[in-house]
């Protein structure tokens, strides 16, 4: 109706204005029903019995009886009194269709046969009974006696206020219009058809004014049903004016015509709900109860219950309608029976088998004995309740009730009831009424209270609250009515003031079941379906606008929920044929598919994909649009990168606070349609920046060196901000596809816009990466960072960098694995150059350090920086393996034999290995070159000490001490400093340097003709040394890697320092050396091999007796091809045996190269000289001349070690000793040293005798 458009009050106040403009015409219309009631009032008297009528009144009878008096039934009764109402054209059409079928009903009516014995109820009665019988409807009833007035002129109407009740007798009318128990009249009126009822019931709504509505409400607050319904009566009075906003005068006479009517009718609607406990009244232990229900002033007209059978606990649940007469004093009274059915004698005894007990049998026995005897049974009663009237209050009752029985203290069982006070009235216009009061309260209640929006709950103020109640119950309204009333009003009053969705939600849910019963008409079920279109537009503007609403508000939520709920139980109903719950012109932003404009859930999804839209056109909007058309493309970047950030925080907020909401109450996935449309939108956005972004990005330069200086790049933020970009393009997807793994989504496969950027992020990650190493190497003050670590915070930078890069990959998260195994391979290959970049500019920072000079000397000391940076290089080492297993390297090669082939991903696994084991290596190298470097500086001052040492040790000097000193002193540091590895390794690498040095220091020493003593001090200083160099328990031979130096060095100094005579004897142990090779290989020494000499040897008592047996294959040294050979015995050393021991020499054999000798030698030797160390029997061969010198054909050695003790020669293994010449040994050490002693004549003339021998 036209005042749900434009407002309660402002309809309300237009109906008032337009009422005074037309006082006038009212005030002849009044006095016109006048006269025609008091003409209607002396029908009955014959005109010539009586005072004659006037002439006009005449005419008027008889029109109005020509067409039986049809108007005054039906005509002006429901016409419009306002501008707003139906116009008289309209009037005149619906009048005379009416007309057409009332006359047709009345010639039907004419051919039932007993139409002349029906009595028909008089017409004020027929409204009575179908209006009800509350003020209006009794005007109603009156003005049936109208003359016709459908000619009467547009906007005249009947005032409520003068409409009069029926004369008729209250008593008369209750007992013609007592209510049966389904609710329906006792009589009948065939006269009228049922739809010509509704269409002036529908007239008569559409006429309803405030006032009207008003002076229902104060009849009914006047007339009030239900004890205890007075007590505030004056103060619901005052409230219904205020609520209404009708002056005091108004008020008054409206009130004083209330009070000058009849009470209204009154009826006790009575529920028989069930009975529990009942007593058994049959044999089988159980009864058939049914209810009869009386009024005590009434007690002949009775109503039942239907028989339930076989039960103590009976469920009815059905509904009666009494009508009372006297409420104060009446008593409600229910009788409990148990149906016995006339049965015969046979028939009671075949109930035998369903006896229980022995009560059953006496109970059996008695019936048969009076069946038999009288040949019936009546039925038994179980119990009565009886309740009094005024215990009904005026909002009804629901209660239990023991029913008790005459003679019986025990209680007979229970009965649950439900007993309420009421009028009658048509369900029509009582529902109507329901929601003009609802509505009219519900706006004040809202101007009274002033409630946020969402926050009223439904609770009215307490005399509204008490003006519903009595209104319901003096019309009859049942809770379904109520409901709808509510529903229909509180979606209308919504559109202007939010109220709560949890209060519309709780309306809805009572409504549901009626509705689906198809309990409520067609007409309730449209009012019903209007009231939801109202509303729908507020619930869907909620969805679409929740983002303005704040997420943590618990109350935001809860109405969500609410809101939500309502939709999911309409999508339970079915909608009138063609309704458009979402009209076109109201939701033009639904989609196309939404036919016919009805579908809810198409429409939540709708609602949802637009806010979605709104959203992102909202944040389009704010954000500034100059950044997006900039031309500095990091600006560009950064501004996608604002608008991914906020649609990804919408996005996390539906996750957390909507998403759960959506699903358990709607079964809908909520974040899922927002994500479609933002995936759309993002696609088309950023997809064209990047891929034109990563056309423009320019590579940068890097030395060929690693350990070299940086080139100086361009900026480079502008790859950074696309890694950005990037990273909010990935959160996105994740978004998506972590949640709906099987959707196919646009931005999927953005890391494909990326391809030719990422190797530019790599090189920017790395660029940053070796300028941030500069810096903390730069900055760093080489002490460790705290007392449990022996690394600096340069180290600890550096790994960090390391593990930015790693995070880095992690984010880029690259799912494409061939591409993943390239950009992984040059991340090991960065981290390997930043560790040889990182090493090389930790060895320029401690390269000056530690070294002090003054007026004589440069000094080195370790210093704790030193092994600082030693223990960072060896950090940044170890950190490498478990970097790159981090990387997730093993990952991508399983996914690589997945994809290819085991082979392809074994082959990638060996390469990238060998990459990881050099850069291992080269970090490695960087430590080692760096201690090396260390011990070349202490290199000068160990060679100073040692030379010092070596040329005073004899003449107690400190020069040793001070060398020993300088060790401890550095060593210490680099013990407490260092690990233990590099400990290690650092005092190898000096060991080794240190040995270097001594091998060039005797060198040097040699050249210099340093005496024998020298060398000997270096070598006593060289053993000190050793067993300084020690280290746990290991010799340092073992961690040095090439300790055959040191073997060389000590055998070295050993020769030098021995003295003439025992570097003699040493020359010819080394011959004695060089002979036993030749003794285990001859073969392939033969060009050395000058024959074969056999010997026999062994100490006999004070002797030695050496027996020559023969020559084998001597070399010919004269032109005829053969040798004069002869053999000479000497013992070495010649100093030990000179005194003692004669020489022996055999005989000349000419011309033979197998000289048999067959001589036996015996020299007296005392037994310490049989002991003595390396002595030597030294065979010489030579070819004897007559001329000329004799000349050397071979010598061979046989050690007296070798000699055994024995009786007998004949028991003494032979020999086979080669003959060697001076050749080689010439060369070797020993020789080389007596060369150098040309100050020594026995050294000088030795080595001349040795040349010379070799030479012939």
């Amino acid at each position: 109706m036209a005042g749900t458009e434009i407002g309660l009050w402002e309809y309300f106040k237009r109906l008032q204005e337009e009422g005074e403009q037309g006082a006038r015409s009212r005030h002849a219309d009044e006095c016109r029903v006048e006269r025609i009631a008091l003409l209607d009032q002396q029908q009955t008297v014959p005109f010539g019995d009586g005072e004659e009528a006037d002439e006009s009144d005449t005419v008027q009878l008889q029109v109005r009886q020509s067409d039986g008096e049809f108007f005054e039934k039906f005509g002006s009764v429901m016409r419009n009194r306002t501008s707003l109402m139906v116009s008289e054209s309209i009037d005149r059409e619906c009048a005379s269709s009416v007309a057409a079928e009332c006359s047709q009903e009345a010639e039907n009516s004419e051919a039932v046969e007993d139409s002349e014995e029906e009595h028909l109820p008089e017409e004020a009665e027929i409204f009575s009974r179908v209006l009800g019988s509350n003020s209006w409807t009794q005007r109603t009833c009156d003005l049936l006696h109208f003359e016709n007035r459908v000619a009467a002129a547009p906007g005249s109407g009947i005032d409520g206020a003068a409409a009069r009740r029926s004369t008729e007798p209250p008593t008369a009318r209750r007992r013609r219009s007592a209510v049966l128990r389904q609710g329906t009249i006792n009589g009948t009126f065939r006269g009228i058809k049922k739809e010509h009822m509704h269409l002036q019931t529908q007239a008569y709504l559409r006429n309803m004014t405030v006032e009207q509505l008003y002076a229902e409400v104060l009849y009914e607050t006047v007339h009030v049903i239900g004890f205890g319904a007075k007590e505030n009566q004056d103060e619901i009075l005052s409230f219904l004016k205020t609520a209404f906003k009708f002056d005091d005068e108004k008020h008054d006479m409206l009130l004083e015509e209330a009070r000058a009517k009849e009470a209204p009718d009154i009826l006790l609607n009575v529920e028989v709900i069930e009975a529990h406990e009942l007593h058994a009244k049959d044999c089988n232990g159980l009864s058939d109860p049914f209810c009869t229900l009386y009024l005590s002033n009434g007690p002949t007209q009775r109503y039942n219950t239907s028989v339930k059978t076989k039960t103590l606990k009976p469920t009815w649940e059905e509904h009666f309608s009494l009508p009372v007469e006297d409420p104060n004093n009446d008593v409600l009274v229910i009788e409990v029976w148990d149906f016995d059915p006339a049965e015969t004698v046979r028939e009671k005894l075949g109930k035998f088998s369903d006896v229980k007990g022995v009560k059953g049998f006496k109970k059996l026995f008695k019936e048969v004995a009076i069946t038999a005897s009288t040949g019936k049974h009546d039925n038994e009663l179980v119990g009565t309740v009886e309740i009094p009237l005024k215990e009904v209050v005026s909002g009804g009752v629901k209660l239990w009730r023991s029913l008790t029985k005459k003679g019986k203290s025990k209680s007979q069982g229970q009965v649950h009831l439900r007993l309420a006070l009421g009028a009658l009235k048509n369900v029509q216009v009582a529902t109507q009424e329901h929601r003009q009061l609802v509505r009219v309260l519900l706006k004040h209640d809202l101007e009274v209270t002033q409630p946020l929006p969402y926050k009223w709950s439904g609770r009215f103020l307490e005399l509204a609250d008490s003006v519903l109640n009595q209104h319901r119950i003096q019309t009859g309204l049942d809770e379904n009515h109520v409901q709808l009333a509510r529903w229909a009003e509180f979606c209308a009053v919504h559109i202007d003031h939010a109220l709560n969705f949890q209060l519309l939600g709780r309306t809805l849910e009572k409504l549901i079941r009626p509705i689906k019963d198809g309990v409520l008409s067609d007409e309730e079920a449209r009012v019903f379906w209007e009231a939801a279109r109202k509303l729908m537009p507020a619930c869907l503007t909620c969805i679409r606008k929740i983002r303005k609403l704040m997420p943590t508000d618990k109350d935001t939520l809860t109405q969500l929920e609410a809101l939500l709920s309502i939709l999911v139980q309409l999508t339970t109903l079915t909608p009138p044929k063609d309704f458009e719950l979402f009209p076109a012109n109201m939701f033009a932003w639904l989609s196309a598919s939404n036919e016919p404009h009805s579908d809810i859930h198409q429409s939540i999804q709708d609602a949802v994909r637009q806010g979605a839209k709104d959203w992102y056109d909202h944040i389009m909007e704010i954000n500034n649009d100059d950044d997006k058309k900039s031309d500095d493309q990091d600006i560009q970047l950064s501004y996608y990168i604002k608008i991914l950030s906020l649609l990804q925080s919408d996005l996390l907020k539906a996750i957390e606070y909507h998403d759960k909401i959506y699903s358990e109450v709607a079964q809908f996935e909520y974040t899922k349609v927002i994500y479609e449309v933002y995936d759309e939108r993002v696609f088309g956005l950023v997809e064209p920046v990047v891929q034109q972004t990563c056309k423009n990005l320019k590579p940068l330069r890097f030395n060929e060196d690693p350990t070299q200086g940086l080139y100086d790049n361009d900026d480079i933020t502008m790859g950074t901000s696309l890694f950005e970009l990037y990273i909010a393009l990935q959160r996105f997807v994740v978004m998506g596809k972590g949640r709906y793994l099987n959707e196919d989504y646009k931005c999927s496969k953005f890391h494909t816009w990326f391809v030719k950027g990422v190797a530019q992020w790599l090189d920017i990650a790395l660029y940053k990466a070796l300028k941030r190493i500069e810096k903390a190497v730069e900055l760093g003050n080489l002490q460790p960072i705290d007392e449990h670590v022996k690394f600096s915070s340069s180290a600890v930078d550096t790994l960090s960098i390391y593990y930015q890069i790693k995070v880095f990959w992690k984010q880029l998260n690259w799912p494409d694995v061939e591409s993943s195994y390239t950009f992984v391979a040059k991340i090991i290959d960065d981290i390997c150059r930043c560790s040889e970049f990182y090493a090389a500019k930790m060895s320029t920072r401690v390269a000056g350090l530690g070294e002090t000079e003054n007026a004589f000397s440069k000094k080195f000391e370790v210093t704790t920086e030193w092994c600082t940076a030693i223990n960072n290089i060896e950090y940044i080492r170890q950190a490498i393996h478990p970097f790159v297993l981090e990387l997730g390297l093993e990952n991508i090669l399983n996914s690589m034999a997945e994809f290819h082939s085991e082979s392809n991903a074994t082959q990638c696994r060996k390469t990238l290995q060998l990459v990881i084991d050099e850069a291992i290596d080269t970090v490695s190298n960087k430590i080692i070159d760096l201690i090396e470097i260390m011990a070349e500086k202490m290199i000068p001052s160990l060679h100073r000490f040692l030379v010092e040492a070596a040329e005073l040790l004899r003449q107690n000097n400190m020069s040793l001490d001070r060398l020993m000193d300088y060790l401890q002193k550095n060593f210490e540091t680099l013990h407490s400093h260092l690990s233990e590895e590099n400990f290690k390794r650092t005092l190898a690498i000096v060991w080794d340097k240190l040995t270097k040095q001594l091998q060039e220091l005797i060198d040097s020493s040699i050249e210099k003709r340093r005496p024998p003593s020298f060398f000997a001090n270096l070598s006593d200083a060289l053993g000190i040394m050793e067993g300084f160099f020690k280290y746990d328990e290991t010799e340092i031979a073992s961690l040095c890697e090439n300790s055959d130096l040191l073997a060389t060095t000590k055998a070295r100094l050993k020769m030098h320092s021995l003295d003439t005579s025992e570097l003699i004897q040493q020359y010819f142990l080394n011959r004695y050396e060089e002979q036993k090779l030749l003794t285990h290989t001859p073969s392939q020494n033969s060009e050395q091999c000058c024959g074969l000499l056999t010997v026999k040897c062994m100490f006999q008592d004070q002797y030695i007796k050496i027996e020559i047996l023969n020559g084998r294959n001597l070399r010919p040294t004269d032109s005829n091809g053969y040798c004069d050979s002869y053999v000479k015995v000497h013992l070495l050393p010649e100093e030990k045996f000179a005194g003692s021991v004669t020489k022996c020499k055999t005989k000349v054999h000419k011309k033979n190269l197998f000289p048999l000798y067959d001589e036996i030698f015996s020299m007296p030797i005392s037994e310490d000289l049989q002991r003595t160390e390396n002595a030597l029997i030294h065979f010489v061969v030579k070819d004897y001349e007559m001329l000329s010198s004799n000349e050397l054909v071979g010598e061979a050695f046989f050690p007296f070690s070798e000699v055994r003790f024995d009786s007998d020669l004949q028991n003494v293994a032979q020999f086979h000793l080669p003959l060697t010449r001076p050749s080689s040994a010439l060369e070797g050490e020993a020789f080389m040293a007596l060369e150098h002693r040309q100050g020594d004549k026995m050294a000088r003339d030795f080595v001349k005798k040795e040349r010379t021998r070799e030479s012939h």
